[in-house]
């Protein structure tokens, strides 16, 4: 199996006899659960011993809903790819948070959590987009206008530098603000489904061109909750 650690980043770990009916590991173990995990990590194996784990923190309301668990779902894909053996204190507090959030999230608003989170959790790893200004030029852009966005350029392209940044779809002045909003950590709430729609379209694209590079560019936690939110229309 493998773990999200704050020390030390995605850990792949074989937890012997956690499958036997008198496990010492009981159910502690389950999806997006929390605790305190004890490994032994030997120099030159990719592979860890668990030795313990005491759990703090279940979360199994999250299995409850499904809305929830696309979100958490996604949010665990993002970490098992990107975030590998290297330590990321603030990448780490975001995973932490979007799962409790989730958890607790009411009936309706675990989609808009969700992709809050995701939009934190890829500027906990240094690709936040710029939204309130060029990403080519830095030139402000008003909080009224929409703006051209840009994946290879990271972020919003005002007027100007659109016949130097390749560009595609624009975005409303109110989308602007709610993902710079969310990427400073705030939790807006979305006014309808063609809304979220829109927002996990431009999460997903933006993270397949700047994070799922090499190898598969597959990411199906994420491709799945896109697919189900649009066969809720």
């Amino acid at each position: 199996m493998r773990i999200a650690t704050r020390e030390h980043g995605v850990q792949s770990v074989v937890a012997r006899g956690a499958r036997r009916p008198r496990s010492r590991f009981g159910h502690s173990l389950d999806l997006f659960a929390s605790g305190i995990v004890h490994f032994t990590m030997r120099p030159g194996r990719d592979l860890s011993t668990l030795s313990g784990f005491d759990l703090t923190s279940g979360r199994v309301a999250i299995a409850a809903d499904l809305d929830r668990f696309a979100a958490a779902s996604a949010m665990a894909e993002l970490v098992l790819r990107f975030s590998r053996a290297d330590p990321h204190d603030d990448a780490f507090a975001v995973l932490v948070d979007a799962l409790d959030a989730l958890t607790a999230a009411p009936a309706g608003s675990a989609t808009d959590q969700g992709i809050a989170f995701a939009w934190q959790y890829v500027g906990a790893l240094g690709f936040a987009p710029t939204m309130e200004a060029c990403c080519s030029c830095h030139a402000a852009i008003a909080p009224d206008e929409s703006a051209p966005f840009s994946h290879e350029g990271g972020g919003v392209v005002c007027g100007r530098c659109t016949r130097t940044v390749s560009v595609g779809r624009a975005l409303p002045a109110g989308a602007r603000l709610t993902i710079a909003a969310w990427l400073r950590g705030g939790h807006i709430r979305l006014a309808a489904d063609p809304d979220r729609r829109a927002h996990l379209r431009l999460l997903r694209e933006f993270i397949h061109h700047h994070l799922a590079e090499g190898g598969s560019r597959e990411l199906c936690a994420l491709d799945a909750w896109e697919a189900r939110l649009r066969a809720s229309q």
